[in-house]
């Protein structure tokens, strides 16, 4: 754990947005337990990538069964304390892409995501937070592609403006995907 509060510690918040997030998510590391695991159903780490092609003008995103909505990818820490590890993982779980780089081992974003109680093979899951890191990673957009079909029925990249309009959950698309775009665009 305390990677990543160093990391949080060292990130330079890119808005209000982030700046919040961040000092709720150092509080609920002082206060809260098990953090990294689905144990906590209040609230407990998620990393998520922002996978772009090497000319950085598309983003390869998924159609999440669960939000009805093409999004990024992304998953549960699930005991893993290192986050960058995990988003590279789910990234290549979700889009069956195995030839994922790291743009940068620094924290791309970071924000705190509402999630609505749902079912989940068959066990009710409570509404709770993901405390989500976001890092920046690579792909090429020529490797084949593939569904997680547990998880979403479709795999796409996008031009970036595009990747916006795809979007079908409001919130994500003018508090989150957009800072991305402009924070990529600002590299």
């Amino acid at each position: 754990m305390q990677n990543i509060i160093k990391a949080l510690r060292s990130y330079i918040p890119y808005n209000g947005q982030e700046e919040n997030d961040r000092n709720v998510i150092l509080h609920l590391l002082k206060t809260q337990d098990n953090l990294l695991t689905r144990d906590n159903q209040t609230a407990h780490f998620s990393a998520s990538s922002w996978l772009v092609n090497k000319e950085h003008t598309k983003l390869l995103m998924v159609y999440h069964n669960l939000y009805h909505s093409w999004s990024w990818t992304g998953g549960h820490a699930d005991g893993d304390a290192d986050l960058l590890a995990v988003a590279r993982r789910e990234a290549m779980e979700e889009t069956g892409v195995k030839n994922i780089t790291t743009v940068s081992d620094k924290i791309f974003s970071i924000e705190i995501l509402t999630v609505d109680g749902h079912v989940k093979h068959g066990v009710y899951v409570p509404s709770h937070l993901h405390l989500n890191v976001t890092y920046l990673l690579e792909a090429d957009e020529q490797e084949a592609l593939s569904i997680k079909p547990d998880e979403n029925s479709g795999v796409k990249w996008f031009p970036l403006d595009d990747a916006l309009k795809a979007c079908t959950e409001p919130w994500m698309t003018e508090w989150i995907y957009t800072k991305l775009n402009r924070k990529l665009q600002n590299l």
